[in-house]
């Protein structure tokens, strides 16, 4: 589960979430380069994993053919696992993806890492249009991942299988932002990785829950929790809280129903927002999952983040809009790691 190469921080590994930000200005292939190039920097800076997000029907990100992307940044790697962070599975028939991370993980075998969640990843129309049924809102979720779970054991008397797919060990891990996924997964025995970075209410309860009721299991003998990160780390604190800008105006476009494009920083953020919004974003930049600043700045909040989690592995997400300064963030991070 975790590569011999990886770097850690404080004892436990640091990994990378994407959601292949369309840029205002770019397009999607643009934003495909530059994942393939943080990739590349970040197999060569020691982080354990790179997940791709599957998001729909959003201007500015690009990763809804998750499972593409993958095996695209996959192919342009050769040592960090590559992953979901996760697959939406409502949205698709689970003999589906268990064919398509079959093949990724013939492709680059014990690279691959399936996540999933139980969210639509889009909004009520957009998931018709996915599924051409809302019967399926994530309420059946245990048993559509029981059935994607068969698939990879591969039982020569089942009537339909997964080719590739049966017989693989594929690491399935379960995805969250409340206690659900987090209950499902410590019953089952899988590793668990919490939404913390745009769920941070909800962050030590679900890891509680997750704790408190793991059962071991075949695929894990004790729990295994990552918590997912907001992180954008610059030369100096300064310069940090400029570039966060941009994911302050992301998170005040989705309060308010707008779907652009990710917005370059600006100097005078006040200005965009009312009173009300100011107070929401600042409340959502002041939790412990969100990380603005020089290298001392990140290393102190890292470590009080660790200290309050006991987190068995970090994933970051960085939304910077400016590829240098995104890799930048990225290589202050990893100067942190042993």
């Amino acid at each position: 589960m975790i590569r011999e190469q990886a770097k850690k921080y404080k004892g436990i590994p640091l990994s990378i979430l994407d959601l292949a930000m369309i840029n205002e200005g770019s397009d999607a292939g643009e934003s495909f380069k530059n994942s393939v190039s943080l990739a590349q920097h970040a197999e060569d800076w020691g982080f354990n994993r790179y997940w791709l997000a599957e998001h729909h029907n959003m201007p500015g990100v690009a990763s809804s053919a998750t499972s593409v992307i993958i095996g695209h940044v996959a192919g342009q790697t050769k040592s960090i696992r590559v992953g979901s962070g996760g697959i939406m599975l409502p949205n698709h028939a689970p003999l589906v993806i268990a064919e398509q991370f079959g093949t990724l993980d013939a492709m680059y075998p014990g690279r691959i890492d399936l996540g999933l969640g139980r969210a639509p990843g889009s909004d009520q129309a957009t998931a018709y249009a996915l599924r051409r049924t809302l019967h399926s809102g994530g309420e059946d979720f245990p048993q559509q991942l029981e059935e994607l779970r068969t698939y990879f054991t591969g039982d020569p008397t089942d009537r339909v299988r997964a080719f590739p797919g049966a017989g693989q060990q594929l690491p399935i891990w379960l995805l969250g932002s409340s206690g659900f996924s987090a209950q499902l997964a410590a019953q089952l025995g899988l590793p668990f990785s919490f939404a913390s970075h745009f769920a941070p209410a909800y962050m030590m309860q679900a890891l509680q829950l997750y704790h408190q009721n793991f059962r071991h299991s075949k695929d894990l003998e004790k729990p295994y929790a990552m918590m997912g990160i907001n992180l954008i780390a610059a030369d100096t604190d300064e310069k940090a809280q400029y570039l966060a800008t941009s994911m302050q105006q992301q998170f005040l476009n989705i309060r308010q129903g707008k779907m652009t494009q990710f917005m370059p920083p600006i100097k005078d953020i006040d200005a965009t927002w009312s009173p009300f919004e100011q107070e929401a974003v600042a409340q959502q930049s002041e939790a412990p999952s969100v990380i603005i600043g020089g290298p001392e700045t990140v290393r102190r909040k890292l470590e009080e983040f660790i200290d309050l989690t006991k987190a068995n592995e970090l994933i970051i997400s960085s939304g910077i809009f400016n590829h240098e300064d995104r890799l930048r963030s990225y290589e202050i991070i990893s100067e942190l790691m042993d």
